[in-house]
């Protein structure tokens, strides 16, 4: 039965961000061209039109960028913690005040939905500042390294120096939260290198950290390739290096990087299993598949895209989860009522279609609700596989988009055996009424976070990191201030 009323568009306007028509390089507080000269130009994933051109930054960039945050590391980190608070504090009330326009500009660049970017991307993003502008006069008492001698933590914990971040397209904003928070309040200086396809709002922050009048040098963001950020690993004036993307990125960097002095944490990628028991609340446990899978498209490192179900509520589950998905809106990101945006780019499209037309050649049965995908920019249809084995390719690798892959399981063991059947380690959930039975799963789950009747929450106090192929090494809460301090 169709609804009574249907949903009129509810577009937010792009005319509330000012989207210059190209970008220079942020170094040493100023923008400049890149040495080189060339640009890259970034586009809407929902409309495929070019939106900016940025500049690409090269060797002789980077030698610039990593030279001014050497220059500013001196004198910023011998402010007093309160000082470089005050900075942080003024950061995040600016990301506030302009989180209009940030939102918007994000889901421009991104395709994610405006609804995800205004609620839980930028709330978000602020709220991490704050929160480590709140560290930033304390980390003598974070407990973090022990003593030799009494075994409390070291009474005097020292900035590493320069941290060079590297961060993915599926949050770009939130992913320059988690880095430049922590490193600035433990007194490092940052170079920054955004996504190849969403380097706009890590623009926009350069901007933001001009207005909070943060000393020249103290960020410095180089927008470019992949080129660029290996150049930036690589570069021996640099003392720490983070990274978030793909697993084989990782390993490159991980190769790059040993063997040097240079501090390193990495969060690679995930195939997150949501473990819904018998006796979960189904209706709720529906609501946490569908934010676990298709928040965000699915472009999630701790995405739940594998969800194991008891065999006796698989039926009712699924009914109810099919009937879910087809009340879910596919379209304009900027449409407030949209549920599920564009894909990044033509690339990940690629990869996503042929993973998942890999599942249906194996023999996995695939369905998605109807619905009509806009003719222009990246899209893909909520997907479910269901008679999918632990040997298909969509139970195995990750594929970074609205795809769910449904497994079953009789007892707790045979959950936490095909749970933990991956070389990933980043996340998992668990659905069931019985407390005792939530702590059991959490302590046999090899992942490095696990979610309790919830997925996808997140909270600037609570660590955040994976083992095995999914990293090491922790972003958030008391524990992110460890990757950025010499204990």
């Amino acid at each position: 039965m169709s609804p009574l009323f249907e949903y009129a568009p509810a577009p937010e306007s792009r005319a509330v961000v000012d989207i210059a028509p190209s970008y220079g390089l942020f170094v040493d507080g100023e923008f400049r061209e890149a040495a080189g000269g060339r640009v890259l130009k970034t586009v809407s994933p929902a409309t495929e039109e070019v939106l900016s051109e940025v500049a690409h930054a090269g060797d002789e960039d980077v030698d610039a960028a990593v030279a001014a945050a050497r220059r500013a590391f001196g004198p910023w980190s011998a402010l007093p913690g309160a000082e470089r608070a005050k900075y942080l504090f003024r950061i995040a009330r600016i990301v506030q005040e302009r989180s209009r326009e940030l939102a918007v500009l994000e889901t421009l660049d991104n395709g994610k939905p405006i609804r995800e970017t205004r609620d839980a991307d930028l709330p978000l993003v602020a709220a991490h500042f704050f929160y480590y502008a709140g560290w930033a006069d304390k980390l003598a008492h974070a407990a973090l390294g022990r003593s030799p001698h009494n075994g409390t933590s070291g009474p005097d914990p020292r900035p590493l120096g320069v941290a060079a971040q590297v961060i993915p397209w599926n949050f770009p904003l939130l992913m320059l939260a988690w880095k430049i928070a922590p490193a600035l309040a433990c007194g490092n200086t940052v170079v920054l290198k955004p996504a190849e396809t969403t380097p706009l709002s890590a623009l926009f922050f350069a901007d933001v950290c001009r207005q909070a009048g943060l000393p020249p040098g103290v960020v410095n963001i180089l927008t470019g390739d992949g080129s660029t950020g290996a150049a930036l690993v690589a570069h021996e004036g640099v003392d720490k290096v983070a990274f978030t993307g793909s697993t084989a990125v990782g390993k490159q960097i991980a190769r790059t990087v040993a063997g040097t002095r240079k501090k390193l944490t990495l969060e690679l990628g995930g195939k997150g299993a949501n473990i819904v028991f018998d006796d979960a609340p189904i209706d709720q446990a529906v609501e946490g598949i569908v934010n676990g899978i298709y928040f965000n498209q699915g472009q999630v490192c701790c995405a739940g895209s594998r969800l194991l179900v008891q065999e006796s509520v698989q039926d009712e589950l699924l009914d109810a989860l099919r009937r879910r998905l087809a009340t879910l809106r596919v379209g304009d990101p900027l449409d407030k009522n949209t549920d599920v945006g564009a894909i990044n780019s033509a690339e990940q499209l690629a990869r996503i279609t042929e993973l998942a037309d890999s599942g249906e050649a194996e023999g996995a049965e695939r369905w998605s609700p109807a619905c009509e995908l806009p003719e222009r920019g990246y899209w893909f249809a909520p997907t479910v596989f269901t008679n999918v084995t632990q040997a298909h390719r969509i139970a195995r690798e990750e594929i970074f988009g609205p795809v769910l892959s449904v497994l079953t399981f009789r007892t707790p063991d045979e959950a936490v055996a095909k749970a933990n059947n991956t070389p990933y380690g980043l996340s998992a959930g668990v659905w069931t009424e019985k407390g005792s039975r939530i702590l059991a799963m959490a302590d046999r789950l090899r992942a490095g976070v696990v979610w309790a009747n919830t997925f996808n929450k997140f909270d600037p106090a609570s660590p955040f990191g994976g083992y095995r192929e999914s990293g090491f090494g922790r972003e958030g809460g008391r524990h992110g201030l460890e990757a950025y301090l010499d204990v």
